[in-house]
């Protein structure tokens, strides 16, 4: 099943930062590639999606959590919500995780 994917602002901003900086190129290949799966298959195992507990979305919406990098310093987390219509998947913030 296909999901499309709807971005906040705040999740446009760190892709663009993340595509514009040389350093971080691996990483965003690694993001992008968890966005693709997301997209295709949000269960995929690589992705270790589990729900995060610490707080709600915009509509009071469960959170989750998927795995962009694993066993990595600063590994990036892609947070998003299901919805708000049918097939799709909010991608809220995307993140290192805090070492």
């Amino acid at each position: 099943m296909i999901f499309e994917l709807e971005f906040s602002p705040e999740s446009k901003l760190q892709l663009a930062n993340l595509k514009h900086d040389p350093g971080l190129e691996k990483r965003y290949k690694a993001v992008s590639k968890a966005l693709k799966y997301l997209e295709t298959n949000p269960k995929h195992p690589s992705l270790n999606v589990h729900p995060f507990e610490s707080f709600l979305g915009p509509r009071g919406e469960k959170i989750w959590e998927a795995y962009a990098e694993n066993n990595t310093p600063g590994a990036y987390r892609i947070f998003f919500s299901y919805g708000p219509g049918k097939r799709m998947i909010s991608i809220l913030t995307v993140i290192p995780h805090p070492d």
